[in-house]
């Protein structure tokens, strides 16, 4: 199972405040500076790499001098603040070094709810990863309120993943993976080295979310089941270890593996085409209706001669033929207004038509399935 990583195109890389931090007060630049070098190596693999980091608050927190880590909201995002600056200082620095540009990125969960700003959060990151940038990712903790938790960023690293539609969530903790009971009552518990992600006994296994000294499993294990919903594997692996990317993306089971239950193609399928409802019809003409079928492309909007319905950016669209028969449906580009103003028409006068450049497809092929 583990040889698969060695075909993957794409990984979220996550890593903790227990890692990234000195006992929860400032930033580890020592360690910083490894995980940097092991994600340039990956780089140069060829791995697309998106980074999901933490850290901030602890930063501001030492940053201002406060003795511990405020209990108040207010202190928290104040302290996120000023310690978000140090955090992506420090990254920026580190990857300087190698010649490697960096993008700060602070997302919240409703960010990625939103299917409009899931879309221009997407074409952001694809944008930049294609341009050899490491997207550094945060929760955007100055405005969050009941997102700002222990463990949040796993989840945070598991919509980025089906955001991106990455090959693989790794996740990096203080621990050597999912122990099968409770490490710190049983030292010689052994680690799971491959599941499902899906797998129910894994919950019980991880304990309580308020388990702060097992580094709040349970929130890896429910990150890991939101990953699978695009086909991504999820790896918990222990941040400390020597190398510990380079020798992953080599293949060695270190940590536990936890595998979605389909692959990527049929995951990513059976959200789009199970899981949200259409909001309106695009007609197409049996050349567009080809190319989907047979060349995998995209939908350009030269191709489509007609729409039904009121629907937003980032809504998904049904796809018809000419005779009705719904062929595809994915998340389009623009919304039922612009697109009327853009039927049959090709990709280079869409800024003519509409006023400003816009995506040249319709439906991005990352963003559209087939229905059989």
């Amino acid at each position: 199972m583990r040889k698969e990583l060695l075909k993957t195109r794409c990984w979220v890389v996550k890593i903790g405040s227990s890692l990234i931090t000195n006992n929860g007060l400032g930033l580890d630049k020592a360690a910083i500076a490894q995980w940097v070098q092991q994600l340039v190596a990956l780089q140069k693999q060829g791995i697309q790499v998106v980074l999901v980091s933490s850290g901030a608050v602890a930063e501001g927190v030492a940053r201002l001098g406060l003795k511990s880590r405020p209990k108040e909201i207010h202190l928290q995002q104040a302290a996120a603040a000023v310690g978000q600056m140090g955090l992506i200082q420090t990254y920026e620095s580190y990857f300087a070094e190698y010649g490697v540009h960096t993008a700060q990125i602070l997302l919240t969960h409703e960010d990625l709810s939103n299917r409009t700003r899931y879309l221009n959060a997407r074409s952001t990151l694809t944008t930049l990863v294609a341009m050899n940038v490491v997207p550094v990712i945060n929760e955007n903790d100055t405005v969050a309120t009941a997102e700002l938790c222990f463990g949040d960023n796993d989840t945070l690293g598991a919509l980025v993943a089906n955001l991106v539609n990455a090959d693989a969530l790794i996740i990096l903790t203080d621990q050597k993976g999912l122990h099968e009971t409770d490490p710190r009552k049983d030292p010689n518990s052994p680690v799971i080295s491959t599941a499902k992600a899906s797998d129910p006994s894994l919950v019980a296994m991880a304990g309580s979310s308020n388990n702060v000294g097992r580094g709040g499993m349970v929130t890896k294990v429910s990150a890991a089941k939101l990953a699978a919903r695009s086909g991504a594997n999820t790896i918990i692996a222990n941040g400390r270890e020597s190398d510990v990317l380079v020798r992953l993306a080599k293949g060695e089971e270190i940590g536990t593996l936890l595998l979605p239950e389909n692959q990527p193609v049929a995951a990513r399928k059976q959200w789009l085409a199970g899981q949200l409802k259409p909001k309106g019809k695009l007609q197409l003409d049996a050349g567009a209706v080809k190319v989907l079928q047979h060349s995998g492309r995209s939908l350009l909007p030269v191709g489509v001669i007609g729409s039904q319905g009121r629907f937003e950016r980032g809504d998904v669209v049904s796809c018809l033929d000419e005779k009705g028969q719904e062929v595809a449906r994915g998340l389009v580009n623009y919304d039922s207004r612009e697109v009327t103003r853009l039927l049959r028409s090709s990709s280079d006068k869409i800024e003519s038509l509409l006023g400003y450049a816009g995506e040249e497809e319709m439906i991005h092929r990352d963003n559209l399935v087939l229905v059989e």
